[in-house]
């Protein structure tokens, strides 16, 4: 026979899944900056303000990996792309 949990116990344990879930978060954040910063580092980003490597990040978003790409490029490259430039 199932066990019936009262409102207040269901609640209680929903706010505890909930503050477990918001700590993972904050984890993972902190996990995804780490790597993010990693990959920045070295490919000359590092030198642009926070206000500006904020707006190039912003407007990148915006346009997408493959179109990003594409416009500062000038030609249409993919992440499935092997071919090296000036060989196509």
């Amino acid at each position: 026979m199932p066990r019936n949990r009262s409102a207040i116990a269901a609640l209680q344990k929903l706010e505890a899944d909930r503050e477990a879930l918001d700590s993972k978060q904050r984890e993972l954040e902190v996990q995804a900056a780490r790597e993010l910063g990693e990959i920045i580092l070295g490919s000359g980003l590092e030198s642009f303000s926070k206000k500006g490597l904020r707006k190039v990040a912003e407007e990148l978003g915006k346009l997408g990996e493959d179109a990003a790409i594409e416009k500062l490029t000038g030609r249409g490259a993919t992440r499935a792309s092997n071919t090296a430039p000036g060989t196509q």
